[in-house]
C-alpha cells in the first residue's frame, strides 16, 4: 500500500475492533465480492480524526456483496439469514447484507431515483451520494485491509462533503448531510 491516505485508512480501522470483527466474521462467510461499505469505514476515520470513540455515531455496518447467478429475493434471503447467525447477538442486528446484484430490481421504488444494474460490488460504491461515502473495506486472508475509494480518500480525511459528481443529486441530499453534520459538526458541506 504506498498511497499514504490508504495506509492512514487501514491503521484506522485495524484499530477498531467493531469493525474489525465484522471484517473478520465478512471473511469467515466468504461471500462474492463481499466489502464492509460505506458509514463504518468514514464514520469510523471520522472519529479517529475527531478524538471520538471509534463507533460514536455508526448506526450499522453495511455488507455488500456481489452474485449475479440468482437474484431473487429468496436467495438473497438466505445469505441474509446465514450472515445474522455468524455474527454475535449483540452485533448481527446491525449489520445489513445486500447482494449488489439485484439492487437495480428495489431502488428506484425505494428511494425514487433509476439505478442501472451493476457489474461488481465496487462499481456500486461509485454511485455513493458523496465521495467521502465512497469507501470500503475487506479484510484479506492474508490479515492486509484491502480498500476501494474510486474517488480516492481526500474527501473523508478532509471531513468534506460534496455532491458525488458522477451522478445526479441525490434525493434527499439535505437530509443525509443534516444527519452526518449533527453527529460530527466538523464536517464541511460543499454546496451542490
Amino acid at each position: 500500500m504506498s498511497d499514504p491516505l490508504a495506509r492512514r485508512l487501514a491503521a484506522i480501522v485495524r484499530a477498531s475492533p467493531r469493525l474489525m470483527q465484522v471484517l473478520a466474521v465478512a471473511r469467515d462467510l466468504d461471500l462474492p465480492q463481499w466489502r464492509v461499505v460505506s458509514g463504518a469505514v468514514y464514520q469510523t476515520v471520522w472519529n479517529a480524526l475527531t478524538g471520538r470513540p471509534a463507533d460514536h455515531g455508526i448506526r450499522d455496518y453495511d455488507l455488500f456483496y456481489f452474485d449475479a447467478s440468482d437474484v431473487s429475493y429468496e436467495a438473497e434471503d438466505v445469505v441474509i439469514r446465514r450472515a445474522a447467525a455468524a455474527f454475535p447477538p449483540d452485533l448481527s442486528p446491525k449489520v445489513e447484507v445486500r447482494n449488489q446484484a439485484r439492487v437495480h430490481l428495489w431502488f428506484e421504488q425505494h428511494f425514487g431515483e433509476p439505478y442501472a444494474p451493476l457489474s461488481s460490488s465496487d462499481e456500486a460504491i461509485g454511485r455513493f451520494v458523496a465521495p467521502a461515502f465512497a469507501v470500503g473495506v475487506r479484510l484479506a486472508a492474508d490479515g492486509a485491509i484491502d480498500i476501494a475509494a474510486p474517488f480516492g480518500l481526500d474527501d473523508v480525511f478532509a471531513m468534506r462533503l460534496r455532491p458525488n459528481p458522477s451522478r445526479p443529486l441525490a434525493r434527499g441530499w439535505e437530509k443525509t448531510t443534516a444527519s452526518v453534520q449533527a453527529r460530527w459538526p466538523e464536517l464541511t458541506l460543499v454546496a451542490p
